[in-house]
């Protein structure tokens, strides 16, 4: 009897062993995928912050230089718009002379 009874409480000592390792390793199997679905999550959320900044910097890169080309365009027109009047000037004035030449002569 005491023989049994030794088997029987070394049996449930052995379960019960058993049981707290399934346990431990339940517990350390979940923190471990909770870990990783953080960490997961976290480089998720670090990437779409470095492409919005990526996406943002070169959005105002390209609107300065749209910008930039824009101005550089309108001066270069004001300059030959200006150059051509000048010109026009200078041929109806040489024009003038030259008639003002031939009639004096």
């Amino acid at each position: 009897m005491i023989l049994l009874g030794f088997l029987t409480q070394s049996l449930i000592v052995e379960l019960v062993v058993v049981v707290v390792v399934v346990v431990v390793v339940v517990v350390v199997v979940v923190v471990v995928v909770v870990v990783v679905v953080v960490v997961v999550v976290v480089v998720v959320v670090v990437v779409i912050e470095v492409l919005i900044v990526v996406v943002t910097v070169v959005l105002v890169v390209v609107v300065d230089v749209v910008v930039v080309v824009i101005v550089v365009v309108t001066v270069m027109v004001v300059v030959v718009v200006i150059v051509i009047a000048v010109m026009m000037v200078v041929v109806v004035a040489a024009g003038i002379a030259v008639v003002d030449l031939v009639n004096t002569i």
